[in-house]
Parts: C-alpha cells; structure tokens; sequence
C-alpha cells in the first residue's frame, strides 16, 4: 500500500474508528507498514542503481532501474528487449536529464518516454492529491489516443490517474475531473483551453513535460499555441522531445528552457533514414491519370492493407464517395479533420483491427500512429517536403515488419522532389506502369456525377481545394499550379466544366489553358446572289470590340481584363440610333438626345407619387374595414340584448292587437242581431330574429296559438 493510505488509516486508528483490540486491524496496520517500507527501500535501491546503471547493448528491460510494477506491465505486454531509442533515452530519462531524441518510424519511442514518466511519479510517491505530474503533447487527436491506450497496458498496475484532453470530447466531463489526473496526454489547442477557462487546472507540480512528435508541435501551425502553453509552465522540469525528424533550431529550444539536453539519434550514423525493410519506389504520371491509375491499383491489391494520402480534406471525401459507388472488392474508410471524433476513433480502431482494407486520409494520419501490418503506402498526392515523406511512408515496415511505399508525381513534381529525398539519405527507385493493366472508370464516374448534384459539388470542391493546396506549397521549385493543365484534371474527376478559382486571381497565377482574352470569328461561308459578302459574327453573345479592347491587360497596370470587365466596357449605355429609309445612320437633333438625368429625376417624382398614392390607399382601406368591423359589433349587440321573454322591453313581441277576454265583439246585420267572436281585421308586424311576419284576418284561436309561438 502506499504511503497517504497508511497516513490515513493511522489517522482513522487515533480517531477511535479502528478497534485497537481487533486482531484483523493489527494485522492490517503490520502489512500496511511492512509495505510502506518495502516500497521505500525500493525506492531508495532504485535512486542508488540509477546513479550508478550503465547500459549495455545486449540489454533485457530487467536490467534498467526500473520499479516491479512498470516490469511487471511491461512482462504482460509481451515487452522484453528494449530498441535503439529506447536503450539510449530510458537511462538519461531516469536520471533526470532534458532528452532531444530522434529515431526513424517504428522505432519504440512511445515507450521511450512512458517508461521515465512512470519511474518519475513513482519514485516521487506521487498520489491524487498531489495533482498534475506528467504532460505529454501530440499534434493529433488519433496519436494522443495511442498513446493512451498504450498507458493503459504499460502503466496498470501503478496507481496514476491517467486522462486523455483531446478535440470532440465533451468540456465539462473534463472540467469537473481534470484535478485528479496525475497524467495528462492531450493535444495542444485542448489543454489550452482548459489553461484559459478552467480553474481547476493546476500544474504548478508538473514533474516532466513530454511533446511526442516534437518538430511537427514546434512548427508555425501550433507556434502560437505553444508558446502560449509553455508560459503557464513551471520553469523547473524535465522535458523530452522525441520525434521521427527532430527538429535542431536553437529559437525552438530556448523557448522549451532546455537545460544542457542530451541528443540521442541512434540512427543518424546509418546508411538510410527509413526502416530497411521499406521498398520505396515512384512513379510519374499525368495529373488527368491519378484516378485512373489509383482505381487500377486498388483492383490489382484488393486482399490487401493499404493507405492512401491526398493532399486535402475535400479530395478525401470525394474518392471515398465516388470510389464507394464504383465497388471495390476492398473496404474503403475515410479519415481527416473535419469528421466527428467518435467517427474518427471508430474508424481507426476498425482500420487496426482489419486485414484487407483501403484508408483514404490526409497528413493527419502520417505522424506517429501505429497501424499494424500495413501492406502498401500510397501517397497519391506528393508530399511537401522529405520531411512529411518521411513520415507517410512510415506507416509501413514498423518494428521488423517489411511494407512498401509507392510515390505517384506528375512531371513538374519529379526533379525537385526527387532531390530532396536523396539529401535526406531515402533509397528510392522509379518505376514505370503497364499501361494494359490501368482500367479507367471515367465514364461510370460522368454517369453518377449527373445523376447525383452532391456529388458533383464534391467533385468541384476537391478540384478547387487541390488547387489550392498546390499555390500555397512554399517550395515553388517542386509546385507550380500555372503549369497545372486544369481541364485536362477536371475532365478527370468527372467534371464537363472547368470550376473557377477565384483564389488563383488574388496571387496572380495563371493556370495553364486558361484564356481570359475574347476570341471573335467570322463565317465567310455565306454569299449573297447579288455579289455582296454576309458576314457573321460568332462571339456567344458577347459584343464585338475593337481589336484594342482584346489585350490581355489594361494599359498601365498589371491587371488582367476578364470577360466581364471586356463586355461592360464594349456596352455602350444612353446611346440612340436612327436609320433613314435607306438603312443609313442618322444624326439625331439635340431635342432628340435622351437626357439620362431629367430622365432620373422624373423617375424619382413618379416614384414618390405612388408612394404617396399607396399610402392613401392602405389608409382608406384602414378605415373602412374599421367602419365595416364596427357596424357589425353594433348589429351583434342590438341581437343580444333582445330579451323574448321580457315584456317590458320596447323590441319584444307586441300583444295588443290580441283581443280583450272581458269584452264581447258583436256584428250587427241586417238579418239580426249575432254575437261573432272574430277579431277585426288589423295588421300585424312581428319580429323575430330579422324576419318579419304579416298577419290578417286570423281568428281568435289562431291567434292565441300564434302568440304561444311567438312566446316560446
């Protein structure tokens, strides 16, 4: 047990919690003791040997000065005998000393740098409560999870807090537990931002900082980055740099505060930079046969593990999609920056897990990850330095496997590339294609293009963002996008239309068979019977200029006359032409000559007068509906309030054309006298919900029973 757990449960025996008597607990406290002074004699043993320990070349992982637990991890994962790298870094680590190391891909640097951290912590009886101890930082997200993951096997049996602070994963989980991690393996924009937003990141105890991949951390891309995260550093630690190129500025190494570092380069003295066992050879072809030659290779390598690198993100995700349509006999997986973390981990666990499958990825996966038993690399789009060449065909041929690397250049690349890779000590050979073995799936690739929309768009964006890539290369001995043939590439891809690049206008490159001048040809085929040539113009509806306006440049500057700008200028506005009879031109008066301002002007005046009109007209529309809305709640109030039922109220039914029960009506004539009960004749109005009923000559029962209708 360590050391805090003995505190704490001698703290619990003072308190009363423990019962003093209790056999079980003395015979805990005795083991508790007994391996507390166990793991600080060993402690003790091991600061000793370190001093003292010299390596030699025949040498087992036992015979470092290292703990049982990192031994015993290292047994269980099948590791016995150190490499190179490892041999020379592990013992300068433990020592205490700033490592500047490089070795070639597939070395073992990973563990040439966990080893120290765990022998650093541990001799340091380092525990929870004592916070952040260890700091390693990758370039990328999928390098940082290896990395992990390899901490995980090597390191289980200390008792570290190990956390992963990568992109994609949710902030707040980290946030909340960010203190208990006595290990971090993190990439730089992360950490980062925790140093900037969280409070509970501490690393004022930081021990040992680590940057795997340290040249590709150090360069311009994560310059600000880290410059920003080494200020919130302690001064005092240790730091090792370990990468497959290392990086030798001294403006490098005096930001990292480097105190006398040891340079360790097993490899410097050998022959070649590469592994031995990685056949390298190139090929120089066409831009416009890339596809060809790639869906050809993946026909002829279909039960193998291949990786493919493209210059680009948008060029991944359209040979992915189109090649997905065409069916390979192989598996095809994507993998560049723009996809969600958890696809990216899902994809490279299956990409390690497999063996006959195709990986289309950028540059983010040609740094230190280890992809087992890959078969061919495959850098279709050429890299941009030996450096990053270097790193992609590296992916092969790791720890004693052999692989092969093949590099496809279009002949403006070959001269300048080629000659970097000889300065950088890399065999590498030409070889030429079989031109019966390519099978070219241009016209399955039109067919789905013009069914699918999106897949077109793919198509133009991975055309532009190649473009792209290739104007911004710094080495414009190796890149030149005006000797690119941009047609001839797009017919490629599928596309009928050359895409614009707008990008190439603001640096004033100019792609090959681009033209931007107007080209007017005139047909002589036609010839009238009267002697008299018909010319006509051919100009797709572009007005024809005089012969000055067609020069490529405006006089006077160094800006190119586009299409449009040739057309605006031939267009000729406010001019009027009158023809005689005759068909001759006339000269128009100057009471004839359209006057553009006057014309402006009265515009405006009519402009305000509709205005004004229209306001009229909502406004008088206003209103009346208002007019209309009110009369109806009017009418609506004059229903409701009338009351069938209330007899003193002026609208409801009048009774008094009823006759009088007390009185008794007689008709005098002239045969007698004879009592008549009938009502005299009146007229009667009655309302009743809008209608109006007329009664006449009714007797008196009919209107009784009238009124009762009336009143229910």
């Amino acid at each position: 047990m360590s050391g805090p757990e003995v505190k704490k449960h001698r703290a619990k025996f003072k308190k009363g919690r423990i019962n003093r008597n209790s056999k079980v607990t003395k015979t805990k406290i005795n083991h508790l003791k007994l391996s507390v002074d166990c793991e600080s004699n060993e402690i003790s043993r091991l600061i000793e040997k370190c001093i003292n320990a010299s390596v030699e070349e025949n040498c087992k992982f036992s015979d470092f000065p290292l703990s049982k637990k990192t031994l015993q991890g290292l047994t269980q994962s099948q590791y016995k005998i150190p490499t190179a790298i490892q041999r020379e870094s592990i013992l300068p680590a433990l020592q205490g000393k700033d490592i500047l190391a490089t070795a070639k891909t597939g070395s073992g640097k990973t563990l040439a740098f966990l080893i120290p951290i765990f022998e650093k912590l541990y001799v340091n009886q380092w525990t929870r409560l004592d916070g952040l101890g260890a700091l390693i930082i990758t370039p990328t997200r999928e390098l940082a999870l290896q990395i992990f993951e390899t901490v995980a096997k090597i390191g289980k049996h200390h008792d570290f807090t190990t956390g992963l602070i990568i992109g994609g994963q949710n902030l707040k989980f980290e946030k909340s537990r960010l203190h208990q991690l006595n290990i971090i393996i993190c990439t730089p924009g992360r950490v980062l931002q925790h140093m900037d937003q969280n409070p509970l990141f501490d690393s004022t105890n930081l021990k040992i900082l680590v940057l795997d991949e340290a040249d590709r951390c150090l360069d311009m891309g994560f310059e600000v980055t880290m410059n920003s995260i080494i200020e919130n550093l302690p001064v005092e630690r240790q730091t090792l740099l370990f990468s497959a190129t290392q990086t030798k500025s001294v403006k490098d190494l005096a930001r990292l505060n480097l105190q006398n570092p040891v340079y360790i380069a097993p490899h410097e003295k050998e022959q070649y930079t590469t592994p031995h066992r990685l056949q390298q050879n190139y090929v120089v072809i066409e831009q416009k046969n890339k596809l060809t030659m790639l869906w050809s290779f993946l026909r002829a390598h279909a039960k193998q593990k291949v990786i493919i690198f493209f210059a680009t993100c948008k060029q991944v995700k359209f040979f992915y999609e189109i090649f997905r349509k065409l069916r390979p006999s192989a598996l095809l997986l994507p993998l560049y920056g723009g996809m969600n973390q958890e696809k990216r981990n899902k994809i490279y666990t299956e990409f390690c897990a497999r063996s006959n499958v195709c990986l289309m990825a950028t540059d983010i996966a040609s740094r230190g990850l280890d992809f087992p038993k890959v078969n061919w690399v495959v850098q279709l789009d050429c890299p941009e330095d030996a450096i990053q060449y270097i790193h992609r065909a590296g992916r092969a041929a790791r720890l004693n496997t052999s692989g092969e690397s093949l590099l496809v250049l279009i002949p403006q690349e070959e001269n300048g590339m080629i000659e970097q890779l000889q300065k950088s000590k890399v065999p590498i050979s030409k070889i030429h294609i079989d031109e019966k073995q390519l099978f070219s799936p241009l016209v399955k690739i039109q067919s789905f293009l013009a069914q699918s929309p999106e897949l077109k768009e793919s198509a133009k964006r991975a055309f532009v963002a190649y473009v792209k890539s290739v104007a911004l290369m710094k080495d414009k001995s190796v890149f030149k996008v005006s000797n690119l043939d941009m047609e001839a590439y797009a017919r490629s891809l599928g596309l009928l239309v050359t895409p614009r690049v707008r990008f190439l206008s603001k640096i004033g490159a100019a792609p090959k068979n681009v033209h931007t001048d107007l080209k007017v040809t005139v047909a002589e085929d036609d010839v009238d019977s009267s002697g008299d040539e018909l010319f006509t113009v051919k100009c797709s509806g572009i007005p024809v200029v005089e012969e000055k306006t067609t020069s490529p440049l405006i006089k006077g500057t160094k800006k190119k006359i586009t299409k449009v700008k040739l057309m605006k200028k031939a267009s000729v506005t406010n001019k009027k032409i009158v023809f005689d009879d005759s068909g001759h031109e006339t000269e128009l008066k100057h009471d004839e000559v359209y006057d553009i301002e006057k014309a402006r002007v009265e515009l405006m005046l009519g402009d305000a007068e509709d205005k004004e009109r229209y306001k009229a007209l909502k406004k008088a529309k206003r209103v009346a509906q208002k007019e209309k809305l009110k009369r109806k709640s009017e009418e609506h109030d004059e229903v409701e309030s009338v009351d069938h039922f209330d007899s003193g109220n002026e609208q409801s039914v009048d009774l008094n054309w009823l006759p009088d029960p007390d009185k008794i009506y007689v008709n005098h004539s002239s045969s007698g006298s004879v009592v008549d009960h009938k009502v005299p004749k009146v007229a009667v109005k009655v309302t009743k919900k809008r209608r109006t009923v007329n009664v006449s000559d009714i007797t008196l029962n009919e209107a009784e029973r009238l009124a009762m209708d009336l009143l229910q």
